[in-house]
């Protein structure tokens, strides 16, 4: 029978008080061998309570198997410890071999681990941000073409910014940084991010060497560029994990069931509404919503410059009336609500890239939403003179069609009589243009008749004899009223004819094909 622990208590001092089994076992009662048992175990240092360890054949052989778990840092394989083994003479099985290479790998890594001190942040000292990999959207020239996403965070607040970009040079980083600060109203003490070389050049002895250009746009906006140490979780972890974030709810994927975004804007969009979303929210870290903590938190952030840092951003360009900036003698249109806006103009690559600052415009257009500062507008190929680069998505108003064509009229009544005429319906707008066209004469007689007739039959049999006759070319003299009686016998209206140019109803001069070889046609 198992004995308890008061048991044992007693029985041990039994014995250490009578120094004898028999005398211990007659006070505890118990047997004497139960008595040199538990005596027995506590001198040998084994536990006195539970099974006891029995001696493994492997025990002869385990300095040996620490001495290699520690030359390979933990992580040397359990059959290759067996095979060493077997050649030292061990003749045990692989699986006492690997029980106990994983006994030696676990004390070694609590011997070994390393262990992180939690960052305890302060309001308005730390900003971290990050690059990730964002889905593919089609370009300025209608091909799929991939994106990055710049992800920032206030370390206490956990505010996050997402913005969206076509590449990662200094320039577009800079762009991004600005637009970051001023929507959260304000510059932090430090700013800390990956060892890019847009942030770091080199590393001489360890120590990375900053761009001087990032350099100057820290001293621009009053704070300090660091970068994270590697391996730590407390610096690089947290930028690392705002990435994450991001990229789970917006790259598309199986997991979040989102689609392909059909342009760049629709892009900018769904990042806004993703920081709108996890900005109004509770975080499970700090308990309270981002959104209400970057309120206090502003208080301790540096005011911002009116002026953004543009050193990188390139040449200034004014947009003119036709929506346009001259870059290289070549335009290069922008979207709209730029007009005598200015602009910053630079060559990335084969392209053209153009930044504006929002809060330097006097009437913000419709298409900026929430964002703030620094934007990059438009991304044109470059090109050369006389060949101008013109995004039809940036004239969305504009009455000429973007494949060239045409533009249709625009109709307008001047007088009572078209008033009346046109107020029949589409019908008779397309009648109008379709007569015009084909030089229909005595054509305000036929629309007062049409008027007149619609009075009589009703408005919507005229719209659509109107309709049918726009369609088939008939503007004669009593089209219209023939056409408005067909219909009225409830007779389909027959389809549309065309003409092909292929066939004709000529008779044909087959006959003579054998003109002169027998005297006579056939």
């Amino acid at each position: 029978m198992k004995k308890s622990d008061r048991e044992v208590m007693e029985i041990l001092e039994a014995f250490d008080a009578t120094g004898s089994a028999h005398s211990a076992a007659q006070l505890a009662g118990v047997d004497p061998k139960t008595v040199r048992r538990y005596v027995a175990a506590r001198d040998a240092g084994r536990p006195v309570m539970g099974p006891a360890r029995r001696p493994r054949m492997i025990d002869p052989y385990l300095p040996k198997v620490e001495e290699w778990v520690d030359r390979s840092c933990g992580k040397v394989r359990a059959d290759v410890v067996h095979e060493r083994l077997v050649a030292l003479g061990f003749t045990g099985t692989e699986r006492s071999t690997r029980r106990a290479v994983a006994q030696v790998k676990a004390a070694w890594r609590a011997g070994n681990r390393r262990t992180y001190r939690p960052w305890i942040t302060e309001p308005g000292l730390w900003l971290q941000f990050d690059w990730g990999e964002g889905p593919k959207v089609p370009g300025p020239d209608g091909q799929p073409r991939r994106t990055v996403l710049f992800c920032a965070w206030l370390a206490w607040s956990r505010f996050r910014v997402v913005i969206p970009a076509w590449d990662q040079t200094l320039a577009t980083l800079i762009a991004c940084l600005d637009a970051t600060l001023r929507r959260i109203g304000g510059a932090p003490t430090y700013v800390l991010t990956d060892n890019a070389r847009t942030v770091t050049v080199d590393h001489v002895a360890g120590v990375a060497v900053r761009h001087p250009q990032i350099v100057e746009a820290g001293r621009h906006y009053g704070l300090q560029v660091h970068t994270c140490v590697p391996f730590d979780p407390e610096s690089k972890g947290g930028a690392e994990n705002t990435v994450r974030i991001a990229k789970a709810d917006l790259v598309p994927t199986e997991a979040n069931l989102r689609s392909a975004y059909s342009s760049f804007a629709e892009l900018q969009g769904a990042c806004e509404d993703f920081c709108e979303s996890v900005n109004t929210r509770r975080h499970r870290e700090t308990g309270r919503v981002p959104a209400e903590m970057l309120a206090a938190e502003r208080q301790r952030l540096h005011p911002l410059p009116a002026a953004p840092h543009t050193a990188a951003l390139g040449q200034t360009r004014v947009v003119g009336t036709d929506q346009t900036v001259r870059f290289g003698s070549v335009r290069y249109s922008t979207p709209p609500g730029l007009v005598d806006a200015e602009v910053w103009c630079r060559v990335t690559g084969d392209e053209l890239v153009i930044v504006v600052d929002l809060d330097a415009l006097r009437v913000k257009p419709s298409w900026v939403g929430e964002r703030r500062g620094l934007v990059e507008v438009a991304r044109h190929r470059l090109s050369t003179p006389g060949s101008p680069r013109i995004d039809h998505a940036h004239y969305p108003d504009h009455p000429q069609d973007p494949d060239g064509a045409p533009r249709p009229p625009r109709i307008k009544p001047r007088s009572a009589a078209e008033a009346d005429f046109l107020a029949i319906g589409p019908g008779a707008r397309q009648w109008l243009i379709e007569a015009s066209a084909a030089g229909t004469v005595r054509i305000r007689a036929k629309m007062a008749a049409a008027v007149e007739l619609a009075t009589l039959v009703g408005t919507e049999q005229v719209d659509a004899a109107l309709g049918v006759a726009a369609a088939a070319g008939r503007f004669a003299e009593h089209d219209l009223a023939s056409i408005v009686t067909h219909r009225a016998t409830g007779a389909p209206s027959a389809d549309l004819v065309i003409a092909d140019e292929s066939y004709s109803a000529q008779p044909g001069t087959a006959a003579w094909a054998s003109f002169g070889t027998n005297g006579a046609p056939r």
